[in-house]
């Protein structure tokens, strides 16, 4: 009963925090320090959960678009998409090959939430004197690929987060359609590095000894999470600032570093 706890807690912290800009992969990492390192599949299986939640909450925006491929607003979408897909993978494959890999302790992580949120609230501020832009660029396409590596290669930084404000410091300085764009791009994204990393484990011969139970259930939780959270920060963000985000990233990252000043 305890396992099935603790991997309900980690799907739904999963699902809160990958679309929320307070960093996904940081929490998760900081959740299995008290609640048990868990296997690569699972955590594999779980942001399996929330590209779910993503593709089910854009579902209309998705049909809207490949239906609509006549149009030359939508097939210039879907190519924006497309060049922040390519640029995240051309970019971050050979990271992959080189065989980066994410740090155990806690203190890269808490000092990236500090500086993220920092991050957060300047470039808010600065995004804001642009006045209200909807469009996306072909400048911003490529820069919100160029985050996702970014986001990948330091944990605690937030892919939402980077990718959301550096789109809103090129151009799209609406909170909201710079948001939309970077989670649509984050469904080709994601769904190739999960099965990437599948394939991995799939030829290492590395996904015997799973708790099949628990696993299911911290699909579910992340997925079903997830889709709330999308929801919810899609109408959230078209009245609000990103500050709260930022307040508690600090507040979190500073805690961490008082707390545990070696990291583990």
């Amino acid at each position: 009963m305890h396992d099935l706890l603790a991997a309900l807690l980690l799907g739904i912290i999963e699902g809160l925090t990958e679309f929320l800009p307070i960093s996904s992969t940081g929490h998760l990492l900081i959740a299995q320090h008290w609640l048990g390192a868990r296997s690569d599949f699972f955590n594999i299986v779980i942001q399996a959960g929330a590209i779910l939640a993503v593709t089910l909450a854009f579902r209309r925006r998705l049909w809207e678009l490949a239906t609509g491929l006549g149009e030359p607003a939508n097939r210039d979408y879907v190519a924006k998409i497309g060049v922040a897909f390519l640029v995240t993978a051309l970019v971050g494959l050979p990271v992959r090959l080189a065989g980066w890999e994410l740090p155990e302790t806690v203190t890269p992580i808490a000092w990236a939430l500090v500086v993220g949120g920092v991050w957060m609230l300047v470039a808010e501020h600065y995004a804001e004197k642009r006045g209200d832009v909807a469009t996306v660029t072909w400048k911003v396409a490529v820069l919100v690929g160029l985050a996702q590596v970014v986001a990948g290669i330091f944990p605690g930084t937030s892919r939402s987060a980077a990718a959301i404000f550096v789109a809103m410091l090129a151009g799209t300085s609406r909170r909201a359609s710079a948001a939309e764009f970077v989670f649509l791009v984050g469904i080709p994204t994601m769904f190739a590095a999960s099965g990437y990393a599948f394939l991995e484990l799939l030829s290492d011969d590395a996904l015997g000894g799973e708790d099949w139970t628990a696993v299911a259930v911290a699909f579910v939780a992340a997925a079903a999470t997830g889709f709330a959270v999308v929801r919810w920060l899609m109408g959230y963000i078209k009245a609000h600032r990103f500050t709260g985000f930022a307040i508690y990233r600090i507040v979190l990252g500073l805690l961490l570093l008082a707390l545990m000043p070696t990291g583990s």
